[in-house]
């Protein structure tokens, strides 16, 4: 299993929705980690990266995981109108695309579900979108 294609697949993805003009301009960032520390998070939208398991796809002849990451939208928001909107923002940037990576090969990159929920304010509200990639680290 090649685990270090973990942290090139999360550069791709970051890069990703930051060059996203439409993303960007929906939101007060985006974030490798929950903002502010133990200090108060943003106001309004932001994104930020969020758990993700990864399992072995390799085989005799290649190394490889299937890996399975969060992408959190917050909100600030009363109603979900607004996370939802950003949310599919976010989906319809990164369904399906062709990411290069720093190390090995994005084979897929697929939406699977995602949860929308209340959250503790001043975050209202919250949808998790869960993403499935297949990376390929080459032959051994």
């Amino acid at each position: 299993m090649s685990y270090a294609l973990s942290a090139a697949l999360q550069a791709a993805v970051f890069s990703a929705l930051q060059g996203d003009g439409a993303i960007a301009a929906a939101v007060t960032g985006i974030f490798d980690a929950p903002p502010g520390g133990a200090g108060t998070p943003p106001t309004g939208a932001y994104i930020t990266l969020g758990n993700e398991e990864a399992k072995d796809r390799s085989s005799a002849s290649h190394r490889g995981c299937t890996l399975d990451m969060e992408i959190n939208i917050h909100s600030d928001f009363a109603g979900y109108s607004e996370a939802k909107s950003i949310a599919a923002m976010v989906v319809d940037r990164l369904d399906l695309a062709d990411l290069p990576l720093s190390r090995g090969a994005l084979v897929s990159l697929k939406f699977l579900k995602s949860r929308a929920r209340r959250g503790v304010a001043p975050e209202t509200r919250r949808v998790v979108l869960i993403f499935r990639a297949i990376l390929d680290d080459g032959t051994i």
